[in-house]
């Protein structure tokens, strides 16, 4: 159809009685885009990435924030078990609801949020009410806390621990007052006790004397009487921490011959000087545990920290290392460090250090600390 057609045509049907307006297409009348092939703004888009990053990160916040509150509630909460069981069924109500609400297209969405985020204020300054303390009804071999007392080389400790074990509910109770000379330190050993797999162990250090006597530190979950350790309640203020210094048939026979653990010795490379730091260094932290009671920490205030916390104030140098966490490779991030009797491969020093089926076989011999530590690299022979 010609142009000429087409003036004609559209009088005509201007007096046309249509119900609706005719669109007519020709190639010469320009039509409107359809809506459906409009593209996004790109604006608009970017808005909605950034709404759902920000839902991304509330529901992880809101989730953290619930677990954590589940765990403090179970490992706090004073109540019967069905009382705990009932919040913690509750708190996971909530949490969901509150997860699911910034997702949901309705006007009110963020109420549940809202009072998620009282609910967790309020956990908090509950949180707040929990304090360590000197004063409770605690476990035999955690019941005495250590004094150390300096006076240049001479250092006297009130309440060294020496029990007789027989099995762990049946023991010989003794506190002891010990007298020591830091001129006659000559040695120190890493202790490492496995009890949960190749990746976690208790860390202690055993001082030596030239008289032949050891003294062993090692830091530990104050257990009140009828509590067991958890590593889990750990980061829950479920412990407070103690600062226990004990004789070796005491504290590394309780592990070896009756607890069943499996307990490695490592001699330290240490100069005498630095070995006198420790020492003092220790006493430090009994000194600060009889001022202020602290809560026991499963990652930040463990036996591990206290070792290295006391070395790198000697040392600043010493780096960081996921090892410190997962004590159990302690032994050889000193290696790494320089830290162990030279000489010997990692691999030999571990295979001679392991000093279980010798502490089985001394038994409460009164030679237990020498017979343990026959054929350990850097250890004097037997005589």
């Amino acid at each position: 159809m010609d142009c000429k057609c087409l003036c004609v045509l559209l009088p005509s049907l201007a007096f046309c009685k249509f119900r609706y307006p005719v669109i007519i297409a020709h190639p010469l009348i320009a039509m409107p885009d359809s809506p459906s092939s409009t593209p996004r703004p790109p604006v608009g888009r970017l808005r909605k990435l950034i709404w759902i990053a920000l839902c991304l990160l509330l529901t992880l916040v809101i989730t953290t924030a619930g677990v954590w509150t589940g765990f403090a509630l179970w490992f706090q909460l004073t109540a019967p078990m069905q009382i705990k069981v009932a919040a913690i069924v509750f708190l996971a109500l909530a949490m969901l609801v509150a997860v699911r609400a910034p997702w949901q297209r309705r006007q009110r969405r963020w109420k549940p949020v809202l009072w998620f985020a009282l609910f967790f204020a309020g956990v908090l300054g509950w949180w707040s009410t929990f304090k360590p303390s000197h004063d409770r009804v605690w476990a035999d071999d955690v019941a005495r806390l250590l004094h150390i007392d300096v006076d240049g080389s001479k250092v006297r400790l009130t309440n060294v621990r020496n029990f007789d074990w027989r099995s762990e509910t049946d023991y010989t109770v003794r506190w002891e007052n010990r007298e020591y000379d830091l001129d006659h330190l000559v040695t120190a050993d890493l202790v490492l006790s496995y009890w949960m797999g190749p990746a976690i162990a208790h860390t202690l250090v055993s001082f030596g004397f030239d008289d032949g006597r050891y003294l062993t530190f090692s830091v530990e979950i104050r257990k009140e009487k009828g509590e067991s350790f958890s590593a889990l309640g750990g980061f829950f203020r479920k412990f407070e921490t103690v600062l226990v210094a004990s004789d070796e048939r005491d504290i590394v026979r309780v592990r070896t011959n009756v607890r069943g653990e499996d307990v490695y010795f490592y001699r330290l490379q240490v100069e005498p000087a630095t070995l006198r730091k420790l020492f003092i260094g220790y006493a430090g932290e009994a000194r600060k545990l009889e001022e202020a009671p602290a809560f026991y920490n499963t990652l930040t205030s463990n036996c591990t920290t206290i070792v290295f916390d006391l070395a790198r104030a000697i040392n600043p140098q010493l780096p960081l290392d996921y090892r410190l966490l997962a004590s159990g490779y302690l032994a050889e991030y000193a290696y790494d460090v320089g830290g162990l009797t030279p000489g010997f491969d990692y691999a030999t020093l571990q295979a001679r250090g392991r000093i279980t089926g010798r502490a089985l076989a001394a038994g409460n011999d009164p030679r237990f600390s020498e017979l343990v530590r026959a054929g350990i690299p850097g250890v004097s022979p037997l005589k």
